[in-house]
């Protein structure tokens, strides 16, 4: 059974339901009076689970995560260098401040961790993550504020392209096309060609 992993962490950890970023604004349909709360699992959520996704393409970053150390500060490990950045920004998007914004993101990264080895086979393999990730990077960018930027912080600016946005039948084909062309390959099998 396919785990939509996004809204998975959002019920888990019972924050408010997430929405999808407009296309064409590039910005969350909200009401002006949104709450804090609301701003912060819309930023938080989706930043995590796009850093895992990079954070999973390397051989040791899905082992570690298959590994499922619970006392790592993940969010340095899948921000590496930017870990001040990101936590500002996604601060700075949801009005919160302190180190909380911090222990927050933390939380929802080991929820991550919990969730993603508990939908693994068990005698998942180094490819198996990587795969599960790519499975689920089209709707965790449905989800991601283009204002975080999390392809610079990320390195990768295709992250916030807004074509990642867009749903309908020929975006669909046109992200599964993507897809087929980007299937997860190890270390060990780009060593043996």
């Amino acid at each position: 059974m396919a785990i939509n992993l996004l809204e998975t962490i959002q019920q888990n950890l019972g924050y408010p339901p997430l929405q999808k970023i407009d296309p064409n604004t590039e910005e969350v349909k909200e009401d002006p009076n949104t709450p804090d709360e609301e701003k912060f699992s819309q930023s938080g959520i989706p930043a995590i689970l796009t850093a895992f996704y990079k954070y999973v393409q390397t051989d040791d970053g899905a082992a570690e995560v298959l590994r499922g150390d619970y006392s790592t500060d993940w969010v340095g490990k899948i921000f590496q260098e930017n870990k001040r950045e990101v936590v500002k920004t996604i601060s700075s998007y949801s009005h919160q401040t302190g180190v909380e914004p911090l222990s927050r993101l933390n939380d929802i990264a080991d929820e991550t961790v919990r969730v993603t080895k508990q939908n693994l086979p068990a005698d998942a393999g180094i490819k198996d993550v990587k795969l599960f990730f790519s499975n689920q990077r089209n709707n965790i960018l449905l989800y991601l504020p283009p204002a975080l930027h999390m392809g610079d912080l990320l390195n990768d600016d295709t992250l916030d392209d807004n074509t990642n946005k867009m749903e309908g039948p020929i975006s669909s084909l046109m992200h599964s096309i993507g897809s087929a062309f980007s299937k997860p390959v190890t270390d060990e099998e780009i060593k043996k060609q």
